[in-house]
């Protein structure tokens, strides 16, 4: 959080006080030294950041793809702490290769999911559908948003950050994450199971604040998240990939009513 000063206008009055912005600042991630990627992001979890980046790219798919995780230089060294070099080892130091390769340096905003992935035919060329296993309470699904309002403890000073968090099957919170962009804050979740070597995700499910795009069902889908929800509405792409992809897709989950756009056998009745 950074203070601000801000003149706080109501009716025809109005007063110069003390505010808090959410941080944005940005990250360089390296792969074996090499810049990949600048993505804008809140700092805090660069780390699980990352590498569920990295998951999401299909360029890390298991803990053991994994050497290193750090941030370059001292603590003391100026930027430093926005650069962090990933090193991979076996057939994902190979895959990052080809990644690196194939792209340029480029900048993510905040809003970006995972750049040059387009249809879906391409997504699922090489992913395996997720698998029916387990169910959800309507109920517990219902209450997600509360559940995950209740972790956004910066949310609270700022009002500018969105959350992700992950869930079980009885709705109980297992991880979240705060950030400026939703995408950032899946991977951050994501990233932290993979280096708590929690893999795949299939017993769990992902719900965000805000809308649910096509880069966060990839995101599920990549991981083996079988449930995704959100407070607000999927885009039709979302829709999509979640149907393709064997995904339940849950939208405008608000007090106890909620949509169900993919993947209905997944939500119960009673438990």
């Amino acid at each position: 959080m950074h203070p601000v000063d801000v003149v706080r206008v109501g009716g025809r009055a109005s007063e110069r006080r003390r505010d808090f912005a959410a941080a944005e600042e940005p990250l360089e991630i390296r792969l074996n030294d090499t810049p990949f990627v600048v993505t804008m992001r809140t700092p805090g979890a660069d780390r699980e950041l990352a590498v569920g980046l990295l998951v999401s790219e299909r360029i890390v798919s298991s803990l053991e793809d994994i050497g290193t995780v750090r941030h370059c230089g001292n603590a003391t060294d100026e930027g430093e702490e926005n650069v962090i070099d990933v090193t991979l080892v076996g057939p994902a130091a190979a895959r990052a290769e080809t990644a690196l390769s194939g792209r340029r340096l480029v900048t993510v905003t905040a809003a970006c999911g995972v750049c040059g992935r387009r249809s879906i035919e391409d997504l699922m060329q090489d992913v395996t559908p997720v698998a029916d296993g387990w169910s959800m309470t309507a109920a517990a699904a219902a209450s997600l948003p509360e559940r995950l309002r209740a972790a956004q403890a910066v949310f609270d000073e700022t009002g500018g950050l969105h959350a992700a968090g992950l869930f079980d099957a009885h709705g109980t919170l297992v991880a979240s994450a705060e950030d400026v962009g939703r995408h950032n804050a899946v991977d951050k979740v994501i990233g932290g199971q993979l280096l708590a070597d929690r893999w795949p995700l299939e017993n769990l499910a992902l719900f965000v604040s805000g809308r649910t795009s096509f880069e966060i069902v990839q995101k599920a889908v990549v991981a083996g998240i079988p449930i995704v929800g959100a407070v607000s509405a999927p885009s039709s792409l979302a829709v999509g990939l979640a149907r393709a992809a064997g995904v339940t897709l849950l939208g405008f989950v608000r007090g106890d009513t909620f949509n169900i756009y993919a993947g209905e056998q997944r939500i119960v009745a009673e438990a």
